[in-house]
């Protein structure tokens, strides 16, 4: 009889350096684990890889000035108008100081009272206060300081409209609106910042009159000066890695787990399923900050992965459907239907329809964290197993 169930551990690597071979050091790191911690490797398990470490290895980087280049050559107009960014230092700040570059006119629309992720600029209650509603009212900046003097994020303690506000200098300017087609009063010419409504914000700029519209997912899709790129995603996803270089979301993430699977089952003789993952998709309930800053949770893992889980409600089958046999009874009957599981069933309610890929992301986010625990790649076991598995 199996004792236990999913289990994540931390994965323990090297400093990863630019020109790395990186599927090396996976091999080399799930050895030493297996050689002096007494970890079994199984058919099934699932190896995933933070997304940072395959940029890094990749050289996946940009310089400011390579953001500039690209933006002036795509907005060739004096003014560039900038919607819905996230407020945050490492992961628009450097984006920001690009675009001032190019020495056009600044016009940056914020959202409120939050950003697309839940970043606040003040509690969401204050609407009710102040008799705003936000799915209507505009703000000039001198406006909007009128009901609120001060915006202090609760965790870095930043007021990000005053940090925007001394990027984009006295000659920008900040307007604060959930409606996008606002910022078509100052310019028709606009980077939509956003992460996930991109396409659906683009579509309505054009639809309303704009002229330049296009994405972060639109910059720097191919190399300038050799620089770093994202054929899909742009500069989605990138993050600063000093104070003039962004590290993009890694390419080729399909081909590379395929390689990285291949090699594992030529060492090991196992099949594992292999995931690069970034930002884990859950919501804070302190703060109320969504995690996904990325694009996307995973941007390549193998067809293993692929689909959401086939699950049954243990609780609804133990309390409801065979609430009048006894344990052992139950037990078997509860083993027999999971086993026999292929059809929808009511016993599945409730449980999770989240993509297989997205969940354990999210996991292996929360294992490995976002410091210096020093594992950028986490071993998930017993995943696909379940209570009938013996």
């Amino acid at each position: 009889m199996r004792f236990s169930g999913t289990s994540a551990r931390g994965i323990r690597g090297p400093i990863i350096k630019r020109g790395d071979d990186l599927t090396s050091i996976i091999i080399d790191s799930l050895t030493n684990v297996t050689r002096y911690e007494d970890v079994m490797l199984n058919d099934g398990d699932i190896v995933c890889i933070t997304e940072s470490v395959v940029a890094i290895s990749q050289g996946n980087f940009a310089a400011l000035d390579d953001i500039v280049q690209d933006l002036n050559t795509k907005f060739v107009n004096d003014t560039i108008g900038v919607l819905f960014p996230v407020l945050s230092r490492n992961r628009f700040a450097l984006i920001l100081k690009a675009i001032v570059k190019t020495n056009k006119k600044v016009i940056l629309q914020l959202s409120y009272p939050a950003d697309e992720v839940g970043n606040k600029l003040f509690l969401e209650e204050e609407l009710y206060k102040k008799r705003i509603n936000p799915y209507q009212d505009e703000f000039m900046l001198e406006e909007f300081r009128k009901l609120f003097p001060t915006t202090i994020h609760q965790f870095t303690n930043i007021d990000y409209i005053d940090y925007y506000q001394d990027i984009i200098g006295p000659n920008g300017q900040i307007i604060l609106s959930n409606n996008p087609n606002a910022i078509l009063k100052y310019t028709k010419d606009i980077l939509v910042a956003s992460v996930h409504n991109r396409v659906q914000v683009k579509n309505e700029l054009l639809n309303n009159g704009g002229n330049i519209i296009l994405g972060l997912d639109d910059i720097l899709t191919r190399p300038v000066n050799n620089s770093g790129y994202n054929e899909q995603y742009g500069l989605l996803g990138s993050n600063a890695l000093g104070e003039n270089t962004l590290k993009l979301f890694p390419r080729d993430g399909f081909s590379f787990v395929q390689e990285v699977q291949t090699k594992i089952k030529e060492v090991f003789g196992k099949h594992l399923e292999v995931m690069i993952y970034g930002d884990g998709a859950f919501k804070d309930p302190r703060g109320g900050i969504w995690e996904l800053c990325d694009p996307v949770v995973s941007p390549g893992y193998t067809s293993g992965l692929v689909g959401t889980p086939h699950e049954l409600k243990l609780k609804y089958l133990a309390n409801e459907k065979f609430s009048l046999l006894d344990r052992d009874q139950s037990q078997q009957e509860i083993k027999k239907l999971i086993k026999e599981k292929n059809q929808p069933h009511d016993a599945s309610l409730g449980t999770t329809p989240r993509q297989i890929v997205d969940l354990l992301g999210s996991l292996a986010d929360l294992v490995s964290g976002s410091g210096d625990k020093g594992t950028p790649f986490v071993l998930i076991q017993n995943y696909f197993t379940n209570y009938a598995t013996e």
